[in-house]
């Protein structure tokens, strides 16, 4: 499969999607207390962020994203905290035994997705990291 990069073509792309984006009203709520949830662990995600190089935020929305928010699962992919990862990425983190702590298994999981190498954090470089933490196939599939 070939690789997708931010291209000046990809960045104005996430440009526009994220200035037309609108939350529907019946969402607003859910929205503000997500990020509400988020906001209220800053100090947490900022643990884990300082370890790898990322945004703070950008951790908690991953977090959101891939274990709907629960501190007992992996930020890999939402499997429980209490043994390796079951799911793909599979028979993660390599170091240490379970159970892990979740701060190890979220730094195990960024530095896993390259998060630690340094990146573009502006608005379409997170974007562009968060699109590709579950992978580009549906954009490989559809790239119209």
């Amino acid at each position: 499969m070939a690789k997708i990069t931010l291209t000046a073509a990809l960045t104005n792309e996430y440009s526009t999607l994220f200035d037309t984006c609108i939350i529907d009203k019946p969402k607003e709520q859910e929205v503000d207390r997500t990020a509400g949830k988020i906001a209220s662990n800053q100090v947490r995600y900022e643990r884990v962020s300082a370890l790898v190089g990322m945004p703070w935020y950008l951790v908690g929305i991953i977090h959101c994203m891939e274990a709907s928010l629960r501190f007992d699962r992996h930020l890999h992919n939402g499997d429980r905290l209490t043994a390796r990862t079951v799911h793909v990425p599979r028979a993660r983190p390599i170091k240490g035994n379970p159970p892990f702590t979740w701060e190890e298994s979220a730094e195990d999981a960024l530095r896993l997705q390259g998060f630690d190498k340094g990146s573009d954090w502006s608005i379409p470089g997170i974007l562009f990291k968060l699109e590709g933490y579950n992978g580009f196939g549906y954009r490989m599939k559809h790239p119209e």
